[in-house]
């Protein structure tokens, strides 16, 4: 049983996974709307992602005979600048993530619940990689800025990017 507090920040991150699947697909369609396929392809991905991080999360509240409590989400931006400019959002909110990550490790740790701990060890490895992955955007996106056809093969790598259900859910955890 997971104790209140807990509970609390599980739903918490829940609609935080939800905003950032909002945030990823805001960037999607700035990305389409601005002839970025590939790119809008690669934040796509990332929308699809964190809705399953938020299913996780509500699949292991559910299993510990908790209550997930949806709370609206917040608004996001809706243009950048650039690509580049959005992949380096992306960091800056992936270390968010992160940053919430460690604190419901802490929570889990305070409370003895080991259960959860557990839980989050796949999320503290995802944040790794979820960090690294906006880091090698943003090197890449550095690497061809102004130059259009370097801009557009990468364009075009991005598209080829497909998408994978995070083992929790294949699982069917």
């Amino acid at each position: 049983m997971l104790s209140e507090k807990m509970q609390e920040a599980l739903n918490a991150q829940i609609n935080a996974e939800m905003w950032s699947a909002y945030l990823y697909l805001s960037m999607s369609m700035d990305c389409a709307a601005k002839g970025h396929k590939g790119v809008a392809n690669w934040f796509a991905i990332q929308f699809r992602e964190e809705q399953d991080h938020a299913q996780i999360f509500m699949n292991y509240v559910l299993a510990r005979g908790g209550e997930v409590k949806l709370a609206p989400i917040a608004a996001v931006d809706t243009a950048w600048e650039s690509p580049l400019a959005a992949f380096r959002q992306t960091l800056e909110h992936e270390r968010k993530v992160t940053a919430m990550i460690d604190n419901l490790c802490r929570i889990a740790e305070e409370e003895r619940d080991y259960a959860t701990a557990n839980m989050l060890v796949w999320f503290v490895n995802e944040q790794v990689e979820e960090e690294e992955n906006a880091r090698g955007m943003i090197e890449a996106m550095e690497a061809v800025e102004g130059n259009k056809f370097g801009t557009y093969m990468l364009d075009k790598e991005l598209a080829a990017r497909v998408y994978s259900v995070p083992s929790p859910l294949a699982k069917g955890e």
